[in-house]
């Protein structure tokens, strides 16, 4: 787990809101996401919601949830989180995995604060093309992948719910390109095969979306 870097979905919601103690509904809260909000944003109150907390967590990204809703998303039942209540959504490559975001994503904009910040990220249409890479690079690459989604698919649905797109495009750092001469010798010599994730910069793999609750 890497925290050196600031990730680019943090950078992006800092963007719009200078705020430092946000209320942060994280849904899909695995991957160390927690210790790595906490890091950059300390005063946040961090809410975590996927359907089991330890899932890609340590004892220590536990520990960093202020607060966790265990659910299933495609069930459409959130009656536990409380409406009109967070600062900022981040739902980051979670969408990818549900056969009814369109359906989920309205039910998620009633926690939102109204002015709050709802950040999403999922594979672009182009990653149906892509190489097939160990840890995904090419959609298809996870099975658990069940839909591609467009960002004009995707912003319809926020302004349909009365939102104010941002800003939408790729998530793409010029400095994780620069480091994949480095990264990809050594994690051939770590691991034996290099991360699709490493390539995800290079591809343009991400597609992201935020938008204001009005």
């Amino acid at each position: 787990m890497s925290t050196k870097l600031k990730p680019f979905r943090l950078k992006t919601i800092g963007k719009y809101t200078d705020k430092k103690d946000l209320k942060i509904l994280d849904i899909g809260s695995g991957s160390h996401s927690s210790t790595i909000t906490k890091k950059w944003l300390p005063k946040c109150h961090y809410t975590g919601v996927d359907r089991d907390v330890s899932y890609d967590n340590t004892e220590e990204d536990i520990q960093n949830m202020d607060e966790f809703f265990q659910l299933d998303l495609i069930e459409l039942d959130y009656s536990a989180i409380p409406d009109d209540t967070y600062d900022v959504i981040i739902m980051s490559h979670v969408i990818e995995h549900l056969y009814n975001g369109d359906k989920v994503l309205p039910l998620l904009f009633k926690k939102l604060k109204k002015g709050g910040l709802f950040y999403i990220e999922f594979p672009c249409e182009a990653s149906a093309s892509f190489p097939s890479k160990k840890e995904t690079l090419n959609f298809f690459d996870d099975d658990t992948h069940v839909r591609i989604w467009s960002i004009k698919e995707v912003a319809n649905i926020f302004m349909y719910g009365k939102f104010n797109v941002k800003m939408a495009g790729k998530n793409r750092s010029w400095i994780n390109i620069a480091l994949m001469p480095i990264k990809i010798p050594l994690q051939l010599i770590t691991k034996g095969y290099v991360r699709g994730g490493v390539y995800w910069d290079a591809y343009g793999f991400a597609d992201y979306l935020i938008a204001e609750k009005g």
